[in-house]
């Protein structure tokens, strides 16, 4: 757990790229990253399930136990989550996770922060708000939620869609805990973003929806006759990144 905690560090915050499959783990775990997380959009949409409703539970554990073989720290996506959830993924081999709020009550996840953390104290605890997630966002609210989770054991916090700098500083001044922001290209730099304070940046369904897209524009490249790009793994690559029985 120390080990994970320390990747968080100042000025130099944890990349962290969220994975879906065993597959796209793997590729990223041989391109050097040391630590990743789990996307619940990825995961719940590559089973065919809605994400942002727990549907997706039996199958994140699934992915948890093959991924905890691998040479990688891992965090995984729980969702709203609950004490149960928390506690099964540790078990997995999971050395932290991502729950958050949906803009529920604060002090009720604030209480889950808490057993959770009493339940499985070396578990990394992001506790996310959904101040700025999908909708205009709300600084005053964001602040207070952050502080709550961060005084109730919260390990680090997470607010997706922030995007403002002045609003990222804010966030960063008002806890003690790293502060997690979701990448949104075009807006975000990881530099810009290490000078805020953000100790880290993770991709949320990010790489799952480029390589949905990349899987569209190889197959109509084929159809049209254009270019495919020449520098995809090979079979054997990909066949070799099975972990060992």
């Amino acid at each position: 757990m120390k080990g994970f905690a320390a990747l968080h560090r100042s000025g130099h915050p944890l990349v962290l790229p969220n994975v879906w499959d065993v597959a796209s783990a793997r590729c990223l775990v041989e391109a050097g990253f040391p630590a990743l997380g789990t996307t619940s959009l990825g995961v719940a949409a590559a089973a065919g399930l809605p994400d942002g409703t727990g549907a997706g539970e039996d199958e994140t554990l699934r992915l948890t136990r093959s991924l905890a073989r691998l040479p990688v720290q891992l965090t995984v996506d729980i969702e709203t989550g609950s004490v149960g959830t928390a506690v099964a993924v540790a078990a997995a081999g999971a050395v932290g996770v991502n729950m958050e709020d949906a803009l529920g009550p604060a002090e009720t996840h604030a209480a889950l922060i808490r057993s959770v953390k009493q339940e499985v104290p070396q578990l990394f605890v992001n506790a996310r708000t959904d101040t700025h997630w999908q909708r205009p966002g709300d600084l005053a609210e964001t602040l207070r939620r952050v502080r709550l989770y961060a005084a109730a054991g919260a390990d680090g916090v997470f607010v997706p869609g922030l995007a403002e700098p002045a609003d990222i500083a804010a966030v960063v001044a008002a806890v003690d805990v790293p502060v997690n922001v979701l990448f949104l290209p075009g807006r975000h730099t990881v530099a810009a973003l290490a000078d805020l304070g953000v100790r880290r940046v993770s991709t949320g369904s990010l790489l799952f929806r480029a390589a949905l897209a990349a899987s569209v524009n190889t197959a109509e490249a084929v159809r049209d006759g254009l270019a495919v790009r020449p520098d995809l793994p090979s079979y054997a690559q990909v066949n070799a990144w099975a972990p060992p029985e």
